[in-house]
């Protein structure tokens, strides 16, 4: 019998049913998960003994030991499925990867998958996790700042199908999220500023707070990776857990009361109406941070421009955006690109535009009534205001590269022959190292392909064979905006 509150009831037609499913999970900040005096993880596996461990590939390499004598500690056994995921790899193929692997662990129906690693990961892994038995428990700890601060509060999963990003998901919950800021020590600059564009969008429109921290402490915050590097002040420290903390509860504040997006204005949408269309763009394409920057930077120029924000405002949220290093521009995010753009999201948003602007300064507001012509001249606006701005507002490492692509840096791409197999003759979409662990969690199956046997064919050609030599985020070639984006 279910516990659920649940009720059916007779009409004249047939019958009406409800059902309420309750769901509940747990945050826990705590620097060193995988110190073995914290028994924190290790308890959420004595009843089974064991773990499967989904991890990114460049955090197994870095942490994979330290994960491993921790289990060992404890006395479980611990098999790891490493993967690489980029956002050309969180694809089908790369799900059906990580589902071999429970397969062939042979998870119970309630044993808990843990996933390691930044949020492609975690949404890949968390997408499998909801296909597999319909509904299979995992344990998340993020390892970057967007997963540890954006990604880890919702519970939305899912892979890209096709040109089309997060086509294909579910919305399911982790039972426990492990929010340890020490992984920061070795993520790249470039991924640290990546993230912190997540807590401008979030103070900007609700936590004005966080925001003046922020502001204040900006540089510092980003050079000693939120003050977890060596040598960083108690001050910065101080201010960045304030930071984290306010912000990730917020998040969820919003979120909660709304975790399947029943509700379509949302404050936490703030620079994602025109980005999830430009992001893709460019050859090489833009960090999911300075996407949304583009788009946030240009919609507080359209709020400030129908006088929702002041002037001084306005500039102390470009400048922001300039000394983070994150992008207020690009020379693809034109005219064409906000008529397609717009026409793409107000089929997602139910037919309205619902554009989070912020107003003032630490709120929101939604617009829907904003008209092409006043969209174009606010670009237009925006475009000249940049003149002003360091680098005319292009951000500092603002395109992928082998870190968070799946890509090698020499060109080519690990991936599994199952995977290959799976895509058929077109070709496929960009996968990065998908082979799965084998009994003793090593890689199987792992050969190197190359680059033009994946993105010359099948799905990648409509997103302009983003992975070039440029690969390094050199300022990509033109390429013609209409070929084959879709939203």
């Amino acid at each position: 019998m279910s516990d659920l509150k649940a009720s059916v009831t007779a009409t004249k037609a047939g019958f009406h049913v409800e059902g309420f499913e309750k769901i509940s999970y747990d945050f826990t900040f705590l620097d060193g998960v995988f110190d073995p005096r914290n028994e924190h993880l290790a308890n959420l596996y004595k009843q089974w003994g064991r773990a499967l461990a989904v991890m990114d590939l460049n955090v197994h390499n870095l942490y994979g030991q330290q994960l491993e004598k921790y289990f060992d500690h404890y006395g479980l056994t611990l098999k790891v499925h490493k993967t690489r995921i980029g956002e050309k790899a969180k694809s089908i193929e790369t799900l059906l990867s990580i589902v071999d692997s429970m397969n062939e662990f042979g998870i119970f129906r309630k044993e808990p998958v843990l996933v390691v690693g930044g949020g492609l990961v975690t949404d890949v892994a968390g997408f499998a996790c909801a296909a597999y038995r319909r509904n299979t428990n995992y344990i998340r700890i993020p390892t970057t700042v967007i997963g540890l601060i954006d990604a880890s509060v919702s519970i939305k999963v899912a892979v890209n199908y096709g040109n089309y990003k997060n086509r294909l998901g579910a919305y399911h919950a982790p039972m426990h999220t492990f929010l340890d800021f020490t992984f920061l020590r070795t993520l790249p600059t470039a991924q640290v500023r990546n993230g912190f564009a997540e807590l401008i969008k979030i103070s900007t429109c609700s936590h004005l707070p966080t925001f003046e921290l922020l502001d204040r402490f900006c540089e510092e915050i980003i050079q000693t990776k939120f003050g977890r590097a060596n040598g960083a002040s108690p001050a910065v420290r101080e201010a960045s857990d304030m930071i984290n903390r306010d912000g990730i509860h917020e998040m969820l504040k919003l979120e909660t009361p709304n975790l399947h997006e029943i509700g379509l204005d949302r404050v936490i949408a703030y620079g994602h109406t025109w980005s999830p269309m430009h992001e893709l763009v460019p050859d090489v394409p833009l960090r999911h941070g300075h996407a949304i920057s583009i788009d946030m930077a240009y919609s507080a120029t359209l709020a400030n421009s129908r006088g929702l924000i002041s002037d001084d405002e306005h500039t102390r949220l470009l400048r922001l955006f300039s000394r983070a290093g994150l992008s207020m521009d690009h020379f693809q995010f034109d005219e064409q690109l906000l008529e397609k753009a717009t026409a793409a999201i107000l089929r997602t948003r139910d037919g309205k535009l619902r554009a989070a602007v912020p107003h003032p300064l630490g709120s929101c507001i939604f617009l829907n009534d904003v008209s092409t012509e006043e969209m174009k001249a606010a670009l237009r606006r925006h475009k000249a205001l940049m003149k002003e701005y360091p680098r005319h507002g292009e951000g500092i490492e603002a395109f992928v590269d082998a870190s968070d692509t799946g890509y090698a840096e020499d060109g080519q791409v690990e991936t599994s022959k199952s995977s290959i197999a799976a895509a058929g003759h077109d070709g496929i979409n960009g996968i990065g190292d998908q082979s799965h662990s084998s009994a003793d969690g090593n890689l199987i199956d792992g050969q190197k392909i190359p680059r033009d046997n994946v993105i010359n064919g099948g799905p990648s050609r409509g997103l302009n064979n983003p992975i070039k030599d440029n690969i390094k985020g050199m300022r990509p070639e033109t390429k013609s905006l209409t070929d084959g984006i879709k939203a």
